[in-house]
């Protein structure tokens, strides 16, 4: 499948439907078969002991996902998640940003499901992991088109 939505394209709609993110998330990279996010660290992120908290890596692994939807299937604000599952298997650099290497494994016409590996910058060793769920709206409905 083909993007419908280039990085330029998918970064500015992701700024219009969630302004109040707009500091938290960068987009690395975006081909047709994956995303690379960034979360960009900073103190409110952490929790105690200096290490990134679960959910940030939570809301890391779920944009990273909304966005490949976004890039594949184009606006739509009201896809939503239905499901995560997270495995948290290292402990996060507190003093990096935090990297999302996602994936669709499924991307049909109401469902979604994403695969997320999460990274503190500067290391290969894999801190979490999330698969996310994601309702569509239907085709033609109000829904899909808003946005």
């Amino acid at each position: 499948m083909s993007l419908v939505l280039n990085r330029e394209q998918l970064s500015d709609y992701l700024t219009k439907v969630f302004p109040q993110v707009e500091r938290d998330f960068v987009i690395d990279s975006l081909n047709e078969n994956s995303i690379t996010m960034r979360l960009m660290v900073e103190d409110r992120h952490l929790r105690p002991g200096g290490t990134v908290s679960g959910p940030s890596m939570f809301g890391l692994a779920d944009v990273s996902v909304y966005a490949m939807i976004l890039a594949l299937k184009g606006r739509q604000s009201l896809a939503v998640t239905t499901g995560c599952s997270m495995d948290f298997m290292r402990k996060p650099d507190g003093a990096n940003d935090m990297i999302a290497r996602c994936s669709l494994l499924k991307l049909g016409r109401t469902l979604a499901v994403g695969d997320v590996l999460m990274f503190s910058e500067g290391s290969d060793k894999p801190v979490a992991r999330a698969t996310m769920t994601y309702s569509l709206p239907p085709e033609g409905s109000a829904a899909a088109a808003f946005g």
